[in-house]
C-alpha cells in the first residue's frame, strides 16, 4: 500500500489459516528443492519460515532484516541485516509480496535464491517464484501477530 491511498479492503488471517497456508506452500516447495537453508525476511517471514523449515526438514535458518512498513504504509526500505553469498540453494520466505520493492532488494542481494511467499499482490507477483494466495492490490492483510480478536458487525449492518 502506498502512503497516498488507504486500503479499500482488509483481509484478516487467523493463526490456523496462516499455518495451513504455510504448509500448503511447503507442499509446493517440495518439488522446487532441495534447499540447503531458509532465509526469512523479517519480520513477516519469520513464522512462515519456521513452519516451512519444519515441513521441509531444513535446520539452517537465517534472516534478512529489512524495515519498510510502519503500521499500514510502506516507506523507505532499510537493510538492517543482510546475508553473504549469492543465494545458491537458499529458499527465501516472506509472508507477503506487495509492491515487490522489498523482494527486489532481497533478489539483488541473493540473485540465485528461490523466493516464496504465502500471499501475493499483482504488483509484486513477478518478484516471487511461488506463492499460495493472491489478493487484490487494494487489500491490507491483517496478520495474526498484528491483530486481536474483537467483535465485527455483520456486513448488512455496515452497509446502512
Amino acid at each position: 500500500m502506498s502512503d497516498a491511498s488507504p486500503p479499500a479492503y482488509t483481509f484478516p488471517v487467523s493463526w490456523e489459516e496462516l499455518h495451513r497456508n504455510s504448509r500448503a506452500l511447503a507442499w509446493r516447495l517440495l518439488s522446487a528443492g532441495p534447499f540447503t537453508g531458509i532465509v526469512a525476511v523479517t519480520r513477516g517471514g519469520l513464522v512462515p519460515a519456521a513452519i516451512i523449515a519444519r515441513e521441509l526438514g531444513i535446520r539452517l535458518v537465517d534472516t534478512v532484516c529489512i524495515a519498510s512498513y510502519d503500521e499500514m504504509s510502506q516507506g523507505e526500505i532499510k537493510i538492517l541485516k543482510g546475508i553473504e553469498g549469492d543465494g545458491e540453494g537458499l529458499l527465501v520466505i516472506d509472508d507477503l509480496v506487495d509492491t515487490g520493492k522489498t523482494s527486489s532488494v532481497v533478489r539483488k542481494m541473493l540473485p540465485k535464491a528461490y523466493f516464496a511467499t504465502i500471499y501475493a499482490k499483482p504488483a509484486g507477483k513477478p518478484q516471487v517464484d511461488s506463492f499460495v494466495t493472491e489478493v487484490s492490490q487494494d487489500t491490507w492483510i491483517l496478520f495474526p501477530w498484528d491483530i486481536e480478536p474483537q467483535f465485527k458487525p455483520p456486513l448488512h449492518v455496515l452497509k446502512r
